[in-house]
């Protein structure tokens, strides 16, 4: 005679617990079939599923039992039919994805509203884990960061209308929302590549040298209605360039200088060269302020547009082939092609419409502090943390402050 059992021990964390609570299980020729553990703020919950000779009157339950309470744990044992347990094995298979809720304070409106939204379409709730490090008391909410995960099971019946659904949400409470499958390639992408101006750094630079040559309000102008989608790229580049002919290149140096890195920059690409991450800018910027990116950050591949210049002064003149939006998507294709990686290994980050086909290939594309017409296309979105939010999609904890 056999039985099956699930375990559930709850109390305060002690060192040396699921030692001595399975080498009672041991010496009683016990099979585990399922195990999970969590400590929030010191207790502990701890869940063991196994297969016991002799049923629940079994002399190792019994020792399992004064074993946790003399540890001062509370134990539950629930009996679990063999054909429950055939039914939870045959939906090992079924479709799993991540939810994952960034924020810069988790609150439990957030919390309860994604969770809503989830069981409304069909999903169940797995696992929640935390993957930002713990917050102290006292941190400004403008400067901290917060993530949960959820791990779900089920397929919605209707995704377009789910991810809609989150994006509202987000808008909503000032949070992001994102939901992705849980498959193979999530934590095994080695690409990523990312458009520069207002997502590496916290300018247009084309604007930027429109100020410096007295064009400013006419080219930012241009660019807003670029950026929306409202023009074509290409079609606009020339004529914003157009008006910056005769601008002296000394100017270049002083913005150069003047550029602010995005929050989270530095933290995302030394997180992904430590996981050996190739990165890359494709950028309808310019390569002269690329390069100084590639120098800082590390990067390294580097394709932008060239600024034309004669005798010490911009031409103009726009020099071809300019990165435009299709470049930008045909040169993921490549970098993937030359790194032995197929897209789906692949990240790309934009703001900008222009950047839409690329994140659209790519394994895992982010809208970042995007457009509304970017954030409504793109797979996911991130508006309310830094560039390094982009971690916590790939299911990284915070190095420090781990559970």
């Amino acid at each position: 005679m056999r039985e099956i059992v699930l375990i559930n021990i709850t109390g305060s964390d002690r060192t040396g617990l699921t030692a001595a609570i399975t080498g009672v299980l041991a010496q009683g020729g016990v099979n585990i079939l399922d195990i999970g553990q969590a400590v929030i703020h010191d207790t502990l919950s701890f869940g063991i599923l196994v297969e016991v000779p002799g049923g629940e009157q079994s002399p190792v339950l019994q020792h399992v039992l004064s074993t946790a309470q003399g540890l001062e744990q509370q134990v539950r044992l629930t009996a679990v039919s063999e054909a429950d347990y055939r039914n939870w094995v045959a939906n090992e298979g079924k479709d799993r994805h991540i939810v994952t809720l960034l924020s810069r304070q988790i609150t439990a409106e957030q919390v309860q509203r994604v969770s809503a939204i989830t069981a409304r379409h069909g999903l169940n709730i797995e696992r929640i884990d935390r993957l930002s490090a713990r917050l102290p008391l006292d941190v400004s909410t403008g400067l901290s960061k917060a993530c949960i995960e959820f791990s779900v099971q089920g397929a919605a019946a209707d995704p377009q209308a789910l991810r809609a659904e989150f994006l509202g949400l987000a808008q909503e409470l000032d949070i992001d929302v994102a939901f992705q499958e849980d498959s193979l390639f999530r934590r095994n992408r080695r690409l990523a590549v990312f458009d520069m101006d207002s997502t590496l750094i916290e300018a247009e630079v084309i604007d930027e040298l429109a100020k410096a040559a007295g064009v400013g309000e006419q080219v930012s102008a241009i660019t807003e209605r670029s950026m929306a989608g409202e023009l074509d790229f290409r079609a606009s580049f020339k004529e914003r360039l157009a008006l910056l002919k005769g601008l002296d290149v000394s100017v270049l140096d002083s913005i150069g200088a003047s550029l602010r890195l995005t929050e989270g920059a530095e933290t995302l690409f030394a997180e992904l060269k430590r996981l050996g991450y190739k990165t890359a800018i494709l950028s309808g910027g310019f390569t002269y302020f690329a390069r100084q990116l590639q120098a800082k950050l590390g990067i390294d591949y580097v394709f932008a547009n060239e600024l034309e210049v004669v005798d010490g002064k911009c031409t103009g003149v726009a020099v071809e082939p300019i990165v435009d939006a299709q470049r930008k998507a045909d040169l993921l294709r490549e970098l993937a092609a030359k790194e032995g990686l197929s897209l789906e290994q692949t990240i790309a980050v934009g703001d900008g419409a222009n950047d839409l086909p690329m994140l659209g290939i790519a394994g895992l594309g982010v809208a970042f502090r995007a457009k509304p017409l970017v954030r409504k296309s793109a797979k996911q979105v991130i508006s309310t943390l830094g560039l390094d939010g982009v971690l916590y999609l790939l299911g990284m904890q915070d190095r420090h402050g781990r559970n």
